[in-house]
């Protein structure tokens, strides 16, 4: 293991250097449970003293909340050094009577957009994802709409997030996809097998999500845990019953093999080897105090070797693979990354 600073990578085929930490906002949406905003918004400007300068948000985390909360703990950057600061925000998610929805049409595009410059006071966003594939609208309408945008100078850089790789190809018939933003950890590793190829391929800038199995690798979860029931996870199978089980186990073993062989934490050695993937750009990472998120960052200057990874890999072959939750199974507000 060795460690180094928080270098800048560049982010597939745009023109963006972005620290390969980034600071995800979906925690801080409403989604999981109540936090303190204040602490939320110095953990925010630590990160960016730490050398972070890639923030990702949401118009459906909260649908404002989460993007207005990051754009006041970034006003005097916004203000006085926007070059030096990338957005990445996303759109594509409705809240109805009858709960989210997925619409990636040029109407709603179009009204997102505009409302996440408001809500980040900001003239342009840095990168726009949409955030879920919506099987209702054409993916060659999404595409013109987005790219409409970028002619506009609204968005600069178009990316998808959850999309698979017939999807992309789709898309990417009308505008290249420039960005991807997938869900990525030690459970979940769906997108060795062709996504991360194809991005590799194709000069695709990967930002995953994810990468601590949304606090089952922090390493403080217990077969007792319990969540809030506005917090997501209070209703998802991933943290209860056998599997749940199963994977503490794993994580324990991933714990003792993090602090006696690497020095690090068992979270550290999980975005670590996120990280260690050759198609992955950038992991990232939320946090509602400034700690966690020094944590993270320590951890891009972990280098794994082959034999690290393969212990690694022994450790998890008793693991259960985890899925994620979609917006159709949030239970009352949008569904996030």
């Amino acid at each position: 293991m060795t460690t180094s600073t928080l270098h800048p990578v560049m982010l597939g085929m745009t023109d963006l250097k972005v620290s390969p930490v980034a600071f995800g906002t979906w925690e801080l949406g409403g989604e999981w449970g109540q936090f303190d905003e204040e602490e939320s918004v110095a953990a925010i400007r630590h990160a960016r003293g730490l050398g972070i300068n890639l923030f990702d948000t949401a118009q459906g985390y909260g649908f404002g909340a989460s993007e207005r909360l990051l754009g006041r703990a970034l006003r005097d950057d916004l203000d006085n050094r926007r070059d030096e600061v990338v957005i990445a925000t996303k759109g594509g998610l409705r809240m109805t009577a009858d709960g989210l929805v997925r619409d990636a049409s040029p109407a709603w595009l179009r009204s997102g957009v505009q409302d996440s410059l408001r809500a980040l006071e900001v003239d342009y966003i840095d990168i726009y994802q949409v955030h879920w594939p919506d099987p209702k609208v054409p993916f060659a309408e999404t595409a013109a709409a987005l790219e409409e945008l970028v002619e506009e100078g609204k968005i600069r850089h178009v990316g998808v997030s959850n999309f698979d790789v017939a999807q992309i190809a789709e898309f990417g018939k009308t505008r290249p996809v420039e960005t991807l933003q997938p869900p990525y950890h030690l459970f979940r590793r769906d997108i060795e097998a062709e996504l991360l190829p194809y991005a590799r391929e194709h000069d695709i800038g990967v930002l995953v999500y994810g990468p601590l199995a949304h606090g089952l690798l922090t390493g403080a979860m217990h077969v007792d845990t319990t969540f809030a029931a506005d917090d997501w996870r209070s209703g998802s199978p991933v943290f209860k019953g056998d599997a749940f089980r199963r994977n503490l186990e794993v994580v324990d073993r991933l714990k003792r093999c993090a602090a006696d062989e690497l020095g690090c934490s068992v979270a550290q050695l999980a975005v670590a080897w996120t990280l260690a993937s050759p198609a992955v750009d950038v992991a990232i990472v939320g946090a509602r105090r400034p700690s966690h998120i020094e944590e993270a960052v320590a951890a891009a200057g972990i280098s794994l070797s082959e034999t690290d990874l393969e212990r690694i890999e022994e450790i998890m072959a008793g693991s259960v693979a985890i899925g994620g939750p979609s917006p159709e199974a949030m239970p009352s507000a949008a569904e996030g990354t």
